[in-house]
């Protein structure tokens, strides 16, 4: 291993930390602000993703001499904010864990192939967008109260994404540091160096979170992140068995959850920096840009306190800002892929209609609403032209025989 380590792998290791740290990790302090949740809570989050992302993603990478780039649940996240303060964090622990549970048991059973193509892909990328959708408007929202940094970040975003694809988000941070202190009088007299303090959350179970987030975490962790995340590495042209994979990151993310650590999960936003040939020349090396990146999160995680204590010196317009500009691409491919299949267009519309209009039934949120009635809708359209077709046929079949009757 000490052979494979290159300047290049570690580089690569530490931008996909920085990139995670800038816009998911910015999306985790608004789900915390939503929550209202004290600093200490917070570093306890911080930590428990840190070092889930960190174990899991030394612990493959050295196992398979891949680079397999792990980090936590982003559109879980989202759905969290959607939930708040509705959601007591005891209840979001207790969908961590059962989310874990159901992903383990799709995981080491091989199921995961089977499970993800009884989804409509339809739906479930409608489900993503509706929930990511309204988190993104609060990007724009912002206008209202802070114009000129609003204007400003955009305008950063769109020449940030044409100078570097991979390490736009980084930027953008730094944009919204630099106006923060020029504009919005931020102060960062507060910095320190402060070790984390984990907290430990007592889980409890409800229906309503069991439905309203545990399921569609699963779906969107599935979907939305393995899924994704497996296919990088494929078009990389790496080999691996999923099983273990799902298995060690579900196993994982039952002890992170009792410390507020949403699902560990394969890497979607940032394993292409990892895996790419900026890494290393040779694919066979790029393994070790998986292990610099669990290290780098390994420090992250040690100094969480620090690192709240940076996000917490920024203006909460600023937060919501980079946070809603870093899902912008995620929005765009979740409603490309729902709005790709003409054939079911109505299930997907409705599936993202539903789950954006945050609707709460018997306390279910809107994401499993969304998924219900936008199946419920595939599933009376799949029928429907089943019967269309086999009417079709029969009408066919009638002709033939006349013709023959005729004859």
């Amino acid at each position: 291993m000490l052979k494979d380590i290159s300047i290049s792998t570690v580089i690569a290791g530490l931008m996909a930390v920085l990139v995670s740290y800038s816009g998911p990790l910015a999306i985790f302090f608004q789900a915390a602000q939503s929550a209202g949740i004290s600093t200490e809570m917070m570093t306890s989050w911080i930590w428990a993703i840190s070092i889930g992302a960190a174990v899991t993603g030394i612990v493959l990478s050295v196992w398979f001499r891949i680079p397999v780039i792990t980090a936590w649940s982003a559109p879980g996240t989202v759905l969290l904010v959607t939930l708040f303060p509705g959601l007591s964090i005891n209840e979001a622990v207790s969908a961590y864990i059962t989310a874990a549970v159901i992903i383990f048991l799709i995981g080491i059973t091989g199921l995961f192939d089977r499970v993800v193509h009884l989804i409509p892909g339809g739906v479930a990328s409608a489900m993503m967008a509706g929930i990511l959708f309204d988190f993104g408007l609060g990007a724009f929202r912002s206008l209202e109260s802070a114009p000129l940094v609003t204007t400003l970040m955009i305008l950063g975003l769109v020449l940030f994404k044409f100078v570097s694809r991979a390490y736009f988000l980084v930027l953008m941070v730094i944009l919204g540091l630099v106006l923060s202190l020029t504009l919005m009088d931020t102060h960062l007299e507060q910095l320190e160096w402060q070790l984390a303090s984990p907290q430990w959350i007592v889980p409890d179970w409800t229906w309503s979170s069991t439905l309203g987030l545990a399921l569609p975490l699963v779906i969107v962790s599935l979907t939305g992140q393995f899924l994704p995340g497996f296919a990088i590495l494929k078009a990389s042209g790496y080999a691996f068995s999923s099983r273990p994979i799902i298995s060690l990151l579900s196993l994982v993310s039952i002890p992170t959850a009792f410390f507020g650590g949403i699902t560990t999960v394969i890497a979607a936003i940032t394993a292409s920096i990892c895996t790419s040939s900026d890494a290393h020349a040779d694919p066979g090396k790029r393994y070790m840009a998986g292990v610099a990146n669990g290290v780098f999160y390994l420090i992250g995680g040690i100094f969480a306190g620090s690192i709240v204590l940076f996000f917490t010196s920024f203006p909460s317009d600023m937060i919501a800002i980079i946070a809603g500009l870093a899902l912008l691409g995620a929005i765009s491919n979740s409603l490309s892929a729902a709005l790709n299949d003409k054939e079911h267009l109505d299930a997907s519309l409705i599936t993202f209609m539903a789950t954006a209009s945050g609707v709460s039934l018997w306390g279910i949120g809107a994401a499993f609403w969304g998924v219900v009635l936008g199946t419920a809708v595939y599933a009376l359209r799949v029928g429907l032209i089943r019967y269309q077709r086999a009417k079709a046929g029969e009408t066919a079949d009638r002709g033939l025989s006349v013709k023959s009757g005729e004859r």
